[in-house]
């Protein structure tokens, strides 16, 4: 079965994750704070890494992120506006 993503790309959804975060005028350090009120430990450094697609997702991550930036998890998927 061929790989959906390329070998470089570990994630789908960093650049929507970076342009959503800018568009509410958040900071990834903002981001993270906010994400562990919620129980989800992600540092400011992994938050940079996952929008540059440099670290893979968990479930937990990105519906932590989609209720962080007020928006339905499929708002991740979509393409780069």
């Amino acid at each position: 079965m061929k790989r959906i993503l390329d070998g470089q790309k570990q994630n789908m959804v960093g650049p929507r994750i970076k342009q959503l975060r800018l568009e509410k005028g958040m900071t990834q350090k903002t981001l993270a704070e906010r994400l562990e009120i919620l129980a989800v430990y992600v540092c400011r450094g992994s938050i940079s890494r996952i929008e540059e697609q440099k670290r893979t997702i968990t479930d937990i991550e990105l519906i932590g992120i989609a209720e962080v930036l007020q928006v339905d998890i499929s708002e991740l998927f979509k393409k780069d506006e």
